[in-house]
């Protein structure tokens, strides 16, 4: 998924942007929670160096820097960490970046 052609392409506006990011993390977080996605194929997929440039250079915005920070270390919590503690690590991080997407989120709201 690359961030760049999905949203420069749709939707020129850098809010309009950030309100996607966060809906599209929502969704990735849901798939990391549930299993549906795993660590390493969600870093492959998503939270990978070229998207991380994007946010960085286009979006712009601290909270979206964050949530591709934590997106990008989730692997490195199971080899960091025993396996009961590093579900739990997992848990916190996933709730940590649902909150800073329903920031996002709100910050949108407001500004409209």
């Amino acid at each position: 998924m690359n961030l760049e052609s999905l949203l420069s392409r749709e939707l020129p506006a850098a809010s309009n942007g950030i309100a996607l990011f966060a809906v599209l993390n929502l969704g990735l977080i849901e798939s990391l929670a549930n299993g549906a996605l795993g660590t390493a194929e969600a870093v492959r997929v998503f939270y990978n160096a070229e998207n991380c440039l994007f946010v960085e250079k286009r979006l712009r915005d601290k909270t979206a820097r964050e949530i591709m920070s934590r997106g990008v270390q989730l692997p490195d919590l199971f080899a960091a960490f025993s396996e009961d503690d590093a579900r739990r690590e997992f848990q916190h991080e996933l709730a940590a970046m649902r909150t800073l997407c329903l920031k996002l989120l709100e910050q949108q709201r407001l500004a409209a």
